[in-house]
């Protein structure tokens, strides 16, 4: 019987990913928007807690298991920011564009532009499930000035991958799910919960 699993997320971009990734396994993933739920406060510093709290909160409304992602870009010479801030580090309302624009400005006068993305994953039975299942991933990479690719959202057109010489915007889905941060903690879900 297929597992119904409500994604606590909200992003057509995660949700596309996580459905290639998971094809393989009997599992029907549905995004929170189908089922009215908000988007959960995430006042966390931390990427875990952020991912449990979002997890929680949709198992809550829906009465369903839930995964939960929290993940961003970390870069090294600002201190890991804007870590668990990625996706409003400008400011509201999200706007990729503007996020980007402002890291590359953060990193314009500095030597190490090294970043990477990471990625928890927490999967809940139910709201309360005193075992939640987590698991994590790490893509390393660094900050380019110039936008390059079509592909992806977020970050991806200024996030460098020097082993292939392309942005991450510059691949095909396949490529990415393959080694992205978001790919490995998928994975690594999908191996503990075999």
């Amino acid at each position: 019987m297929t597992q119904k699993i409500v994604l606590a997320s909200n992003n057509q971009g995660k949700l596309k990913e996580f459905r290639q990734i998971l094809a393989p396994l009997d599992i029907s993933l549905h995004a929170q928007s189908e089922f009215e739920v908000p988007e959960a406060d995430e006042p966390f510093h931390s990427f875990v807690e952020n991912a449990l709290t979002k997890a929680r909160h949709a198992s809550r409304i829906t009465g369903l298991p839930a995964l939960a992602d929290d993940s961003g870009i970390c870069v090294n010479a600002l201190g890991g920011a804007p870590g668990v801030l990625s996706a409003r580090f400008a400011g509201e309302p999200k706007s990729d564009v503007r996020n980007n624009q402002k890291l590359v400005a953060a990193l314009e006068n500095m030597a190490d532009k090294s970043a990477y993305y990471y990625c928890v994953l927490v999967l809940v039975r139910s709201a309360d499930d005193p075992q939640p299942v987590i698991a994590d991933g790490m893509w390393k990479g660094e900050i380019i000035d110039q936008p390059r690719g079509e592909n992806g959202f977020g970050y991806d057109p200024h996030f460098w991958i020097s082993a292939l010489q392309k942005t991450v915007a510059e691949l095909d889905s396949a490529e990415k799910n393959q080694m992205s941060h978001r790919g490995q903690a998928l994975r690594a879900l999908v191996e503990k919960l075999s």
